[in-house]
């Protein structure tokens, strides 16, 4: 079960760093329209990264205590995942109910593909719900 957690990890890592791309390429972190705050972006992808270090050394190792520290950074990144979820939902409604308009700016993350957030979400409740299970030794 480590390594579906890994490959679920690494399969939303691609996902994220899709969106953080994109979201950097029209100006997310410059602040401007963006209704993301560049902090909770990078504290996302940040500790994010950091986890999936954690776990790559806890596959290695088998350390228990690796897997609960994994699971403990997954946390933070779940609530500023869906923080982030809530804020982009009304920028995708402004836009399926009006293209922005040339001399209107649009907030950087206008640009997400809905199938990109969509999978990435799932992807995440996936490595979420597989580093618990191991953290628990359920599957072993």
């Amino acid at each position: 079960m480590d390594i579906a957690a890994l490959i679920a990890w690494v399969a939303t890592a691609l996902g994220g760093f899709y969106m953080l791309g994109t979201w950097l390429s029209h100006g997310g972190a410059r602040g401007g329209t963006s209704r993301l705050p560049v902090p909770v972006v990078f504290g996302h992808f940040a500790l994010a990264a950091v986890g999936l270090v954690v776990w790559i050394v806890y596959v290695v190792t088998d350390e228990d205590a690796l897997a609960w520290t994994a699971f403990g950074l997954l946390l933070p990144v779940a609530l500023l995942g869906f923080t982030m979820l809530a804020r982009w939902i009304p920028v995708h409604r402004d836009r399926a109910a009006a293209p922005a308009s040339p001399e209107q700016s649009a907030p950087a993350e206008r640009h997400f593909p809905v199938p990109v957030v969509a999978v990435h979400g799932l992807a995440a409740v996936t490595t979420v719900v597989l580093v618990l299970l191991t953290a628990l030794g359920i599957g072993e």
